[in-house]
């Protein structure tokens, strides 16, 4: 299990042992399960991408067909998301903390929600944790489904190709950058850790101040 577990989590290994399969089941999963947050979405999408250009033989597929199914789990995974957030309704703010859930989780998403609205859906699909609780949230205050689908379509869109169709050229032009893989991916944790960390701040030094 704890074998298992780490591999959910190693973007490389999802790849080399589930291959495409697996890859599109991540990115459902974080955008569409409440326990997926932890999965490396941006490091998948970025890694899948490099190797497309570098090692197609282990995805079996182009860079444009990659785009298009991971943008269909992407989608698909906002609307599991947004139905279970519309079912389970305002009992997901009464929750007690957990060890894969942290009430904080919830409120970092709902302070996103109040400065970008709708749009949220968008901004967040690149940001570890929003992008997993937008979807439910916009279920809870129950957003119109035909809005909620424009901005999934349109953040799915732009967060699988301006993160892989990048990665794919950088590869293509230089394939010995695979070499630093790790350096990438220890920096894009980074990259994509500071602005959550920063609204989580902001959000708890407002509480101390009321």
């Amino acid at each position: 299990m704890w074998d298992f577990f780490k591999e959910l989590t190693d973007p490389q290994s999802i790849i080399k042992s589930g291959g495409l399969a697996l890859l599109l089941f991540v990115v459902f999963a974080e955008t569409g399960l409440l326990i997926g947050f932890f999965l490396p979405g941006d490091n998948l999408i970025i890694i899948s991408g490099l190797l497309c250009a570098t090692e197609p033989h282990l995805l079996h597929t182009n860079i444009w067909f990659l785009i298009c199914d991971l943008s269909i789990a992407a989608i698909a995974g906002n609307i599991a998301g947004y139905w279970f957030g519309r079912k389970i309704g305002p009992a997901l703010f009464k929750r007690e903390d957990a060890v894969l859930f942290k009430k904080r989780y919830v409120s970092v998403t709902r302070d996103f929600y109040a400065r970008y609205g709708g749009k949220t859906l968008v901004v967040g699909r690149f940001l570890p944790i929003i992008r997993t609780f937008a979807p439910v949230l916009a279920g809870v205050i129950r957003i119109g489904f035909k809005r909620f689908m424009l901005y999934n379509v349109l953040g799915a869109v732009l967060w699988i190709s301006g993160l892989s169709l990048p990665a794919y050229y950088i590869g293509y032009r230089y394939p010995e950058i695979m070499h630093y893989l790790g350096y990438i991916v220890i920096g894009l944790i980074i990259l994509t850790a500071i602005p959550v960390i920063r609204t989580w701040r902001k959000e708890r030094n407002l509480k101390k101040e009321q």
